[in-house]
C-alpha cells in the first residue's frame, strides 16, 4: 500500500508540474526548396486578388518561384503559373490558347522568352506538380553547368513542354 502511495504522489506532482510548466514554444518548420525564394524577390506579372497563387493549383508563386511561367491569355489577362505542368494543363486541357509564355530564368531569377529559354529536364533538384523537374536558364551555359552539377538533360521549351504534357497521358490511364 505503502508503494502506490508513494507512486500517486509523484505521479501527481509529475502531472501538476507537467500542465502548469512552461515551455518553449515549438519554433515554425522551415522548408528549404531549390525552387523557393523570399517573397521580395519575386516578379508577379498577374494582378488581382489572388496575384500571388498558381491560376490553376493555387499554390504560393513565391514558394515555387524559380518554376514559375507566365503567360497572356486569348482575353488579353497576364496569366502566372507555379510550373511548366500547370501551364501546360490550362493551355492544353482548358484550351486557354495561350501566347508570349515567359518562364524565370533560374539563375537571375528575371523573366525570360520560354522560346529561346534552355531547360533542364530530370534534374535531382525538386520537381514542381510533376515527376520530373523542369529548370530553365537564359544562358546555354548556366543550364550545361545545373545540368553537371545536378544530372538532368538540356533542352529547349518545345521538347520541356513535351514532356509535360506526358504527365496527363499518365492521368488518362
Amino acid at each position: 500500500m505503502k508503494t502506490i502511495y508513494i507512486f500517486l504522489t509523484f505521479f501527481g506532482a509529475f502531472l501538476i508540474s507537467a500542465c502548469t510548466g512552461t515551455k518553449e514554444p515549438i519554433p515554425p518548420k522551415t522548408y528549404t526548396r531549390f525552387q523557393s525564394v523570399p517573397a521580395s524577390q519575386t516578379i508577379l506579372l498577374q494582378k488581382g486578388k489572388h496575384k500571388e497563387s498558381c491560376v490553376i493549383c493555387g499554390m504560393d508563386l513565391s514558394t515555387f518561384y524559380r518554376t514559375n511561367h507566365a503567360a497572356i491569355s486569348k482575353e488579353n489577362k497576364i496569366r502566372q503559373y507555379c510550373s511548366l505542368h500547370c501551364l501546360v494543363h490550362d493551355n492544353e486541357i482548358n484550351k486557354t490558347n495561350l501566347y508570349d509564355v515567359k518562364v524565370v530564368d533560374a539563375a537571375t531569377l528575371k523573366f525570360i522568352p520560354a522560346q529561346s529559354a534552355f531547360y533542364v529536364v530530370g534534374s535531382n533538384r525538386e520537381a514542381t506538380m510533376s515527376n520530373f523537374s523542369k529548370y530553365a536558364f537564359a544562358k546555354r551555359k548556366d543550364a550545361d553547368a545545373f545540368a553537371k552539377a545536378y544530372g538532368g538533360y538540356v533542352m529547349n521549351f518545345y521538347d520541356a513542354y513535351t514532356i509535360a504534357m506526358e504527365d496527363f497521358m499518365e492521368e488518362k490511364q
